[in-house]
């Protein structure tokens, strides 16, 4: 069916009811137009009968607008300053000058303070004023009543002004003539770029991005070189740029080392930094404890901060992948016994509030270590190395023959001086390992790649001696203390350095030594509480911690103190001989419920009575175990292994019944 047409009339009736445009009277136009229009029709501004601008025309300024401004003089303007007193200032100074490097003061809000008022004091360069008022007066230098000076000279004639100066350039001539002649440098002095490991521009670009993002560095140290591998240059760097950033020093790979030495360089570096024992373990590790505390006391002093970065600096194959993974208890980090493992730097989160961040190993610019140097100090890759058997002479000379017989089952070479010959060594070391080139000639490079991978890798017993005190320093030191104790109470305390206390007698060493290198650890080093070291990241709060700034150290508990018993008296060493598990559980205990001089006293009222023990203090901690705590590995369960047979027994006599009654 076709469509129906639309009808006349209802056209007729729509154009009715529709508005008819008119020019100049129903143009509808938007804002944009309007203003477009304006634009171009309106360039001129409307004035009055005097010529004077009443309405300025569009994106002009009118003449109100183009008059100087006066900013008001009101006293509010200047409400926010604040003014010191000239007192107050050096009082400021005076109090903050020594803790302003102190590494065991900690200035919090340092955004707060003028620091600056405090670096421009010590800047010698701002302190250098030309006194030109003071030594000439405007009064004689300008004016009527200037008066000339005349130029202080030695000589008095012409003749005897000509003198000195012939005397003068015959001395300079003399002095150079004295001076080194600097030659051409030939191939000889080529530095082969193996030997450069650690100083390119990329290794120092990710140090630097490390130290800008941290909050605290923790600098790593190998225990057989503590003072060897300190990268002095980066440390200078720190405290002058970076002066708000803390530095803790870690002497890792403690268990190379005997305990003494590890006592005595923490005794050196503690006056500088805070110094930290440390060996980086899975199973056996030591110093855990204490760093977490260390780290978690830091996070409460940066508390204006959500978290806190701990970056890890330090020379390569010191240890510091090695560290973090002990830290958490897992393998977070690439680690290798070799140098280079790290390439670039990376975050790992230890706790909520706790990030550490790996760097690659640097070799600092104030290093200036010979090629020999650098490879013992683990530098540089052993594989890689082109004439290995040069640098096995200065490793001979510093590790002692009865070592390297020991280590590789030789004989002591019997000679006047007792020490090995580095032909004759590699030599013998090549043909009992049977590194054989053709005709039957020893390997030597062989060899020597096998005692340097030795060395570097610490199967070899070693360590640079420690510094001694100074006999002057024990002297004035006992001296002040006599002072001290003749004195009649107002002498003042000595400052004592704080620092963490450990139990370096509990570290398991992994190399034997001999002579003079074994001696007893001092009392004084050994004191402090023993830590946990096999507890977790989170659970680990058994280890003393450096003191910021004010705090005090609590004294150690003692056995009587947490076994009280009548009639006993507490052995000094108890604490010092259990096994580590009972070590952490004088550590963390519940609670006294019972004072000493209570239980003396009630032990004093009722003597006849039979004093009753009382219960041992266990804690909420778990205790490490592994698959040999359960096993039965050499009849260690025999009891539980018997036990389990009978039952085994039992059952398949029971079986066989019923399958007889069937």
């Amino acid at each position: 069916m076709a469509p129906a047409k639309k009808s006349p009339a209802s056209s007729k009736t729509r154009s009715s009811t529709s508005l008819q445009k008119v020019k100049g009277e129903n143009f509808y136009r938007d804002a944009k137009q309007v203003k477009r229009l304006k634009m171009l029709t309106g360039g001129k501004a409307v004035r009055d009968r005097d010529g004077k601008i009443v309405q300025a025309a569009a994106f002009q300024k009118g003449e109100d607008e183009t008059t100087p401004g006066r900013v008001q003089p009101d006293r509010r303007w200047f409400g926010n300053t604040r003014v010191i007193s000239q007192t107050a200032l050096d009082h400021f100074r005076t109090s903050l000058q020594t803790r302003q490097h102190d590494p065991y003061s900690v200035l919090l809000r340092r955004n707060k303070l003028p620091m600056q008022l405090l670096d421009d004091a010590a800047n010698p360069a701002l302190q250098k004023r030309a006194h030109v008022v003071e030594t000439e007066p405007f009064a004689e230098t300008f004016g009527p009543k200037a008066q000339r000076k005349r130029p202080r000279i030695d000589a008095g004639t012409f003749e005897e002004l000509g003198r000195l100066g012939a005397a003068a350039a015959e001395e300079a001539r003399e002095t150079a003539e004295l001076a080194p002649v600097t030659e051409a440098p030939t191939h000889a002095d080529y530095n082969e770029p193996i030997y450069a490991k650690g100083t390119s521009r990329r290794i120092y670009g990710e140090l630097y991005k490390v130290i800008d993002s941290s909050d605290v560095l923790l600098h790593i140290l190998d225990a057989r070189d503590p003072l060897g591998t300190l990268c002095e240059s980066v440390l200078e760097y720190i405290k002058k740029e970076k002066a708000h950033k803390q530095v803790v020093l870690v002497i890792n790979k403690c268990d190379l080392v005997p305990n003494w030495v590890t006592a005595r360089y923490i005794q050196h570096l503690t006056p500088r930094y805070p110094t930290i024992a440390f060996h980086a373990s899975p199973n056996h590790s030591f110093g855990k404890g204490s760093l977490i505390q260390l780290l978690r006391q830091f996070s409460q002093l940066h508390s204006d901060k959500k978290q806190i970065s701990v970056g890890f600096i330090g020379y390569p194959n010191v240890g510091k992948s090695s560290v973090i993974n002990t830290l958490k208890s897992g393998k977070v980090c690439r680690v290798a016994p070799v140098p280079g493992e790290t390439k670039v730097w990376q975050y790992i989160t230890l706790t909520r509030r706790i990030y550490l961040i790996d760097c690659p190993g640097i070799v600092p610019t104030s290093a200036h270590d010979s090629q020999t140097d650098t490879v013992l100090k683990g530098v540089v890759r052993v594989e890689a190395l082109p004439t290995p058997s040069e640098h096995v002479p200065a490793l001979l000379s510093r590790v002692k023959p009865l070592y390297l017989a020991r280590t590789y089952s030789l004989t002591i070479p019997e000679t006047e001086s007792g020490t090995w010959v580095p032909e004759d060594f590699l030599d013998t070391l090549a043909r009992s390992k049977g590194r054989l080139l053709r005709g039957g000639e020893p390997d030597v490079e062989g060899a020597a790649k096998i005692v340097l991978s030795d060395w570097v890798r610490g199967r070899i017993p070693y360590f640079a001696p420690p510094p001694e005190r100074p006999a002057e320093l024990n002297e004035r030191e006992e001296r002040e203390r006599a002072r001290a104790a003749k004195g009649k109470g107002k002498a003042q305390e000595e400052r004592v350095v704080p620092g963490v206390k450990q139990n370096l007698g509990s570290i398991m060493q992994k190399n034997s030594f001999v002579g003079e290198d074994v001696r007893p650890l001092d009392t004084v080093e050994m004191e402090g509480e023993s830590e946990d070291e096999h507890a977790g990241a989170d659970d680990a709060e058994g280890a003393e911690e450096v003191v910021a700034d004010g705090a005090e150290v609590e004294a150690p508990l003692a056995w009587g103190d947490v076994f009280a018993e009548a009639g006993e008296a507490a052995p000094a060493d108890a604490t010092a001989s259990d096994d580590g598990d009972e070590d952490e559980e004088a550590e963390e205990w519940s609670g006294i419920k019972e004072s000493p001089e209570e239980a003396a006293e009630q032990s004093g009222d009722e003597s006849d009575t039979p004093a009753k023990k009382e219960p041992r203090v266990t804690t909420n901690k778990k205790k490490a175990e592994n698959f040999y705590t359960n096993a039965n590995v050499k009849n260690k369960n025999r009891a539980k292994a018997a036990l389990l047979k009978s039952l085994q027994g039992k059952k398949g006599t029971q079986d066989r019944q019923r399958k007889k009654k069937r």
